[in-house]
């Protein structure tokens, strides 16, 4: 299914606010709440929704340090990626993961309460990765523009 311009309106809407309510969202669409809720459940069901959730700020609670690490692996092998990931996955300071093409396999985005704080992250967690052969780690300064919202 492609997206119209209602369902465009609507996602647009729900990525600034997502717990308002279906008929403050039902006007933002210029729709009735009966149509809106029906359209809101078929984007859901369709996966162009995929979840609700608060986004919790990292100062307030107590992790104001991003780190971002660049790993490079001893091989490109199927079960040394696998493997790679899953022990990522389970690290709960690390916030994303990607797979990059270019000098580094992989990028993480950290969070920490400070350097110590990573010092032990790095420590405990990112030096017992398996196959990591080359690790680099930059700290963010200034976070100077974030969202997670996507262009519609």
């Amino acid at each position: 299914m492609s997206l119209d311009a209602t369902d465009r309106k609507i996602l647009t809407a729900l990525q600034a606010k997502g717990r308002m309510s279906n008929a403050e969202l039902s006007d933002k669409a210029n729709l009735s709440p009966s149509a809106c809720h029906r359209r809101v459940q078929r984007l859901e069901s369709e996966g162009y929704i995929r979840n609700y959730v608060a986004l919790l700020d990292a100062r307030k609670m107590g992790l104001p340090t991003t780190v971002f690490v660049e790993i490079t692996l001893q091989g490109q092998a199927d079960e040394v990626l696998d493997a790679f990931e899953k022990a990522v996955a389970r690290i709960p300071d690390v916030l994303e993961c990607h797979l990059m093409a270019g000098t580094a396999d992989y990028i993480l985005k950290v969070v920490a309460e400070n350097t110590e704080d990573f010092a032990r992250i790095h420590r405990q967690h990112l030096s017992r990765l398996p196959g990591v052969a080359q690790m680099q780690s930059s700290f963010a300064l200034r976070t100077v523009f974030k969202t997670t919202a996507l262009p519609v």
